[in-house]
Formats: C-alpha cells, structure tokens, sequence
C-alpha cells in the first residue's frame, strides 16, 4: 500500500511540474496589421453599398475589421461613405474610399456613374 501511494505521488508530483512548465515562459509575439484591402460596387448616384475593410494579419489571417475602420471619401462631392462603410452615391465623379483601423489604411479608387 505504501508504494502505490508513493507512485501516486511521484505521478501526480510529474503532472503538476509539467503542466507548470508548459504554463510558465512561452513566449509568443503580438500578431500586427500587414495591409487593409477595402473591396465594394461603387453606387449610382442616390444608391449606396457596403463596402468591406478586411485587413491581413502579419501571421497571413485576415480578419473583418469594417465595423472597427474609420471610413472616409476623398471626395465628397461624388461619393459619401457612413462610419459603417455604406458609400453613397451623390454626382458623377471619381473617389477614394479609405478604411483606417490601428493606423493602418486600404484604399479603394471608385467612379460614381451617372444615372
């Protein structure tokens, strides 16, 4: 009986130091922001759509961050664009859509077409 229960012990002493060890000092690097590639169907005037920011992770992931991007339209003349990314349409003309998230930017070049 005594070494069962010292067997026991040593087992359960193993466990603990390994799972301590595997715990303890791996280390691991942050995951950055490679690039943002902004992808949406540039609208008529007075239509609108949604445009996507997906941003492409240094480790080759991606991830949806278009809710999270700050949206902007070089032009606001042609096209306004939402803090959502819904781009609309308001004369002729060329824009840029832009996505920022963490200071990172994707753009996109649309030309708003005539009705």
């Amino acid at each position: 009986m005594k070494r069962v229960t010292s067997v026991a012990f040593v087992l359960i002493l193993g466990f603990i130091v390994t799972m301590a060890a595997a715990c303890g000092s791996t280390s691991t690097s942050p995951t950055t922001i490679s690039s943002i590639a902004v992808t949406g169907a540039a609208p008529a005037v007075g239509g609108t759509a949604q445009f996507t920011a997906i941003a492409t992770m240094s480790n080759g992931t991606t991830q949806d961050v278009t809710s999270l991007s700050a949206w902007a339209s070089s032009n606001t003349g042609a096209a306004t664009v939402s803090s959502s990314g819904v781009v609309t349409g308001v004369a002729e003309g060329s824009t840029t859509v832009q996505a920022t998230y963490l200071s990172i930017s994707g753009t996109d070049a649309i030309t708003i077409p005539a009705q």
